[in-house]
C-alpha cells in the first residue's frame, strides 16, 4: 500500500458512521451484511449509507458482492492487512522482535 492510499483509508475511517460500519463488517466476518441490515443496525438512513458503503469501498476496505436484488458487504480483509502493514512496515527501527507483541496483539484467533 502507498501513503496515498493509506491516506484513503484513513479519511474513510475518519467518519463516525463509517468507523462503525467497518467494525460492524469486521464483527460479521465472512458472513458480511446487507446494505439494509448494516443501515437498521446502525440507525442510518438508506442514502446515507450507501453513500459512505461507496466511500469504504473506495478505500478498499470493505468489498460486495451481489446477491439477486441485494448486494452484500464485507470487511476487505486484504485491505486492512495492507493498511496495518503500511503503519509498520519500518516498526521498531530494524528490530522487528519488539513489534511481536503488537503483531501478536492483532493475530486473529477465529
Amino acid at each position: 500500500m502507498d501513503k496515498n492510499h493509506a491516506l484513503d483509508a484513513f479519511a474513510a475511517l475518519s467518519q463516525a458512521t463509517r468507523l462503525d460500519v467497518f467494525r460492524l463488517l469486521i464483527k460479521a466476518g465472512e458472513t458480511g451484511m446487507s446494505a439494509g441490515d448494516i443501515g437498521q443496525t446502525l440507525n442510518v438512513l438508506q442514502n446515507t449509507m450507501s453513500n459512505n458503503l461507496a466511500i469504504l469501498a473506495r478505500a478498499g476496505l470493505i468489498r460486495s458482492e451481489r446477491e439477486g436484488r441485494s448486494i452484500r458487504y464485507f470487511a476487505d480483509m486484504e485491505g486492512m492487512r495492507g493498511l496495518l502493514v503500511f503503519l509498520m512496515e519500518d516498526c521498531c527501527g530494524g528490530h522487528p522482535e519488539m513489534c511481536q507483541p503488537v503483531i501478536n496483539e492483532l493475530a486473529c484467533a477465529c
